[in-house]
């Protein structure tokens, strides 16, 4: 990228016909009734096409998507595509993608706003792309009817060619031909029969690998051009802090560093480049206020929420009267769980590049959010939303980070380019992003559980306690209903195990605590799963059962996790003894409209210094995700999910003192590293039920599924993340000793 051109949206969406002409497919999206973070998607009432591109085909025949959604790593770039290529009859090699430009004609079917995110896009897109294609085809089909002097009726297509007897033209030929035509009316396309899919539904190589492999794919890090300043901002290291003063002289001194600049977010130096800023903001002399959250503490913060969770909150869900029912339990188990704030650690840092002229606003970066993208800058710039023309790049890593309401890492790179009058690369480091905020809220849960004589629960209270990651965002008027954030009970207060016990009741505390929070992959799932999925194996063993069958009579009426459950023992192989020193433990949980059920397969290793560290050998997965459009694709989010939260599960956490993060790196937050992977092992449940996402749903079950299988090896109930064995004194002692 050696160059920016300067190009009007209109211009770019209608980039595909210039130089000789071609056909571009346009279609509005359909809005459904419900909104961000449902777990299934509504029929859409309207659908109409209009000039939106989503849909290019030149000349040379070339087929060019664009994606109203943001590649991250979850498969996009190709399950998209898949869905146009399947209804067009396209020559696969000839297609290419594009990420779409921020423009209102690709907001999200649910959402009502271009982004990415809650697990989505495949289900929201699934009608709309194959529309698309069929479009596109019917339009290539009615040229070649007048080309060849032949009925419509006698035409059919394939591979990217037209045929009509003898004679046969490739798409490319027609493009001209065809783009002067209407576009037909949406009711009148039939799509394909699911039986005569030849690409939806098969194993299918991702389009983006070669170019990443290769280094030629462009994530908002590589952005580069003639006269781009880098910049690293100096923040607060208190949230809620604010600059008194700074003295800039040293930074200035380093070669390389242009000027320094004070902005909303902290102070920024603006260098030549990224050593030269980094070291220019090393010698930055800052005195902070820190504000009101100077004294800020993670061992306060759990001691205040554990108080809360011995109280009632706001009720989510409830049923009879548990306190009654309790009473009349045979039994009863209590039990209190804990899970931490964690980041989300993408690999590549935080960035992105402005560059703003009289009349518009260029921005680069990997981003979750567009449109709220567009308006801040909007808002900062003066200029209009139109006029500000957003190139999303590659993501190296989103999990929620760069979906952030008030586009944080957005808004100071475009105050930075303002501020500096100059076109700005602001890089945050690995330390900054860690330290930053927008992190999974922690939680603390106390639960009580009534069981009868065979074990059945009677009665179920919980309360939860953890910070809203939607009040006071734009989402809040919507997901927020009566004190109650809906993504903080999800998984909880519509589990089928509480759902299913007669008298139930789900309180939840949403304290504040100037911690900036966000949704992190899975959101609210996260942490239910793992709460859920422990406490019914705890009831499973108070009950004197097998866990898998006190799932399986729990969940009888249930036939969709069923199914998972039931795929992922058989393929592990549940009723066969493992070896000696192995563990196993099984979880199912249902999120953003799919149902995962995890099995693993642990041991324990009593390390030197007296800690017991839990190894995961094995893990087989089953997930019903409804009709799948790329089985990889399912497969590696499947696994990238357990890795994901296995990393949560073992090692993640952060903590606060003094109001600090004391966390900087992957040295003290870790993550899962490529020697610690399990055996992973996907299957997927044949499914004719509506789709869900994938992206998300393999986190929840894989830490209850390690906590069960350790409880089944050491007898040792683990109910806080990440999961810590007690100490083995005696090698303690020894270790001491030496």
């Amino acid at each position: 990228m050696n160059a920016i051109q300067k190009t009007s949206r209109r211009g770019f969406l209608k980039a595909g016909a210039l130089a000789g002409g071609g056909l571009v497919i346009g279609f509005v999206v359909p809005v459904a009734a419900r909104m961000a973070l449902a777990q299934q998607a509504q029929a859409a009432t309207t659908a109409f096409f209009a000039p939106n591109a989503f849909l290019r085909i030149a000349g040379d025949d070339s087929i060019t998507v664009l994606l109203a959604h943001s590649e991250m790593g979850q498969g996009i770039w190709t399950a998209l595509p898949m869905l146009i290529a399947e209804e067009l009859d396209a020559d696969w090699s000839r297609i290419t993608v594009e990420h779409a430009p921020a423009a209102q004609a690709y907001a999200h079917t649910g959402f009502g706003m271009q982004m990415t995110g809650g697990s989505t896009t495949t289900w929201s897109e699934f009608d709309r792309y194959r529309q698309a294609g069929a479009a596109a085809r019917a339009m290539l089909v009615q040229a070649a009817a007048a080309r060849f002097g032949v009925p419509v009726a006698e035409i059919r297509t394939e591979n990217g060619e037209v045929v009509a007897g003898d004679q046969r033209v490739r798409y490319g030929a027609l493009a001209d031909d065809a783009g002067k035509l209407a576009a037909p009316d949406p009711k009148s396309l039939a799509l394909k029969d699911p039986k005569a899919w030849k690409l939806i539904g098969k194993p299918t190589r991702r389009l983006d690998t070669p170019e990443k492999i290769s280094g030629r794919a462009i994530f908002g890090i590589d952005v580069q051009f003639d006269g781009l300043k880098t910049a690293m901002v100096a923040r607060a290291p208190v949230f809620g802090g604010s600059v008194k003063s700074f003295d800039a002289t040293g930074a200035k001194a380093v070669p390389g560093v242009r000027d320094v600049v004070q902005v909303p977010s902290g102070v920024a130096v603006i260098a030549d480049h990224y050593w030269a800023a980094k070291l220019g903001r090393d010698a930055l002399k800052v005195d902070w206020d820190p504000g009101p959250n100077a004294a800020l503490d993670t061992q306060a913060l759990h001691a205040e929420f554990a108080k809360l969770a011995g109280t009632p909150g706001a009720v989510a869900v409830q049923a009879g009267d548990a306190a009654a029912a309790m009473a009349t339990a045979a039994k009863t188990v209590e039990a209190e769980y804990t899970v931490p704030y964690l980041a989300h650690a993408t690999m590549e840092p935080l960035n992105c590049t402005v560059k703003i002229d009289a009349d518009q606003c260029e921005i680069w970066t990997g981003t979750q959010f567009q449109t709220i993208d567009q308006q801040v800058a909007a808002k900062i710039t003066g200029l209009k939303p139109e006029q500000i023309l957003i190139h999303t790049t590659f993501l190296g890593g989103g999990f929620g980070r760069r979906a952030t309401p008030t586009s944080d890492f957005v808004n100071e790179a475009v105050e930075v380019a303002k501020a500096a009058k100059a076109p700005v690369k602001t890089v945050w480091s690995r330390e900054d992003d860690m330290r930053g905020g927008y992190y999974r809220p922690a939680y603390v849960q106390k639960a009580k559980v009534g069981l009868d004589a065979d074990g059945v629960p009677v009665a179920w209270q919980q309360v939860m306690v953890g910070q809203s990651i939607l009040a006071g965002t734009p989402f809040e008027p919507m997901m927020v209903k009566n004190g109650i954030d809906a993504t903080s009970v999800e998984g909880v207060a519509d589990s089928p195990y509480i759902k299913g016990t007669p008298a139930h009741r789900v309180d939840l505390h949403s304290p504040k605590t100037n911690i900036p929070v966000l949704w992190w992959r899975s959101v609210g799932h996260s942490y239910n799963g793992f709460v859920m999925e422990s406490m019914v194996d705890e009831l499973a063993h108070a009950a004197g059962k097998d866990p898998l069958a006190y799932r399986r009579q729990l969940l009888k009426d249930h036939p969709r996790h069923l199914a998972a459950l039931n795929l992922a023992a058989e393929k592990f192989g549940w009723d066969t003894p493992l070896a000696k020193g192995r563990g196993k433990g099984i979880a199912v949980h249902e999120s953003f409209g799919s149902f995962v059920a995890q099995a693993a397969e642990v041991s324990v290793e009593d390390m030197r210094d007296g800690s017991r560290a839990i190894k995961v050998h094995r893990v087989v997965c089953a997930i019903d995700c409804g009709p799948v459009v790329n089985p990889l694709t399912v497969a590696a989010q499947m696994e990238s999910g357990i890795a994901f939260g296995l990393g949560a599960a073992l090692y993640s956490k952060l903590t606060f003192r003094d109001g600090r993060v004391q966390e900087s790196n992957y040295h003290d937050y870790r993550v899962l590293r490529m020697s610690e992977m399990p055996k992973v092992e996907v299957h997927i449940v044949p499914s004719s039920e509506k789709m869900g996402g994938v992206g998300e749903p393999g986190t929840p079950p894989i830490a209850p599924a390690v906590a069960n299988a350790v409880f089944a090896l050491t007898g040792q109930r683990l109910r806080e993340l990440p999961l810590r064995l007690a100490a083995n004194d005696t090698a303690a002692t020894s270790a001491a000793k030496s």
